[in-house]
């Protein structure tokens, strides 16, 4: 149980940096480009980990099983994870990272709609904190220059929550490490075909200098990172496995001050608060 607090933690620190590392490369290399090549780096180390359960559990992949893939791999990496990073673009790393730690509360309603499942009244207060968070941070009595990456950010957080609550219908069935792996190859496929469509070099414009931020993306955040959740989830419950998404909106506005000097203003420390607030109000509901 201890060694799954650690991967907790290490998991926790290690999406922190999401955004911090998203900016970093943001002048140099297109949003979409850099959601490629750390989802490609993903999908390799997760390759070994996905193959020995296919022939563990003796899994034999159909038609249906791939355009499921695509579906949800479309979902997140081109349209969910292109947001996330346009938002990191157009507002702060740690404004980008406190709205988007709210995808979990989003999965309320898309789980209503369309899992059938019950709404209990402490999940929809938790959602109605969060929200209000969202609302301080948005700062409606002076709209911010920054409030398209907001929106972004917003965007993503919702098309996320949609791809875990259509993930639960089968994720049982393939593992973390081959729906993962599957998911990121395919929404990696559709990328690629965007990024040939609108005629961009897929590895163009890196440098000696956002080479090694894209090499952490892809091994640490997006391979290690994700292994670390799955093991946490493992060693714990799923419950306690997602406190990493109420960590995360404290913790990443101080690497963003740190790293990248960036100031937090009175309505974003408010609204981050809140969010936190309502993360673990949403956490307790679900573990009681």
């Amino acid at each position: 149980m201890k060694k799954g607090y650690i991967y907790i933690v290490l998991c926790a620190f290690i999406f922190s940096t999401m955004e911090l590392a998203g900016k970093l490369v943001a002048g140099s290399l297109s949003p979409i480009q850099v959601t490629f090549m750390r989802f490609l780096i993903g999908a390799v180390m997760l390759l070994p980990l996905a193959a020995n359960d296919l022939r563990r559990k003796s899994i034999k992949l159909e038609l249906s099983d791939y355009v499921y893939f695509f579906v949800l791999g479309s979902l997140c990496i081109p349209i969910s994870m292109v947001l996330h990073q346009l938002s990191v673009v157009h507002t702060q790393a740690s404004t980008a990272a406190i709205v988007f730690s709210i995808n979990p509360l989003f999965t309320l309603p898309f789980a209503f709609f369309i899992l059938g499942e019950k709404i209990e009244k402490k999940m929809v207060t938790a959602l109605s904190v969060s929200l209000a968070g969202v609302v301080c941070i948005f700062n409606p009595f002076a709209v911010s220059y920054d409030i398209r990456g907001i929106l972004l950010a917003l965007a993503s957080a919702l098309t996320f929550a949609l791809y875990t609550v259509l993930s639960k219908s089968r994720l049982s069935k393939y593992g973390g490490f081959i729906f993962n792996f599957f998911t990121f190859a395919a929404g990696e496929i559709v990328l690629f075909a965007v990024l040939f469509a609108n005629g961009t070099p897929v590895f163009s414009s890196i440098t000696s200098a956002n080479l090694p931020v894209i090499i952490y993306m892809g091994i640490v955040i997006t391979g290690l990172g994700y292994i670390f959740f799955l093991e946490a989830i493992k060693l714990t419950s799923p419950v306690t496995a997602s406190s990493v998404f109420f960590i995360k909106p404290a913790l990443a506005p101080l690497l963003s001050m740190a790293f990248l000097g960036e100031r937090i203003s009175l309505n974003v420390a408010i609204g981050m608060l809140l969010i936190v607030s309502g993360s673990v109000m949403s956490y307790r509901s679900r573990a009681s």
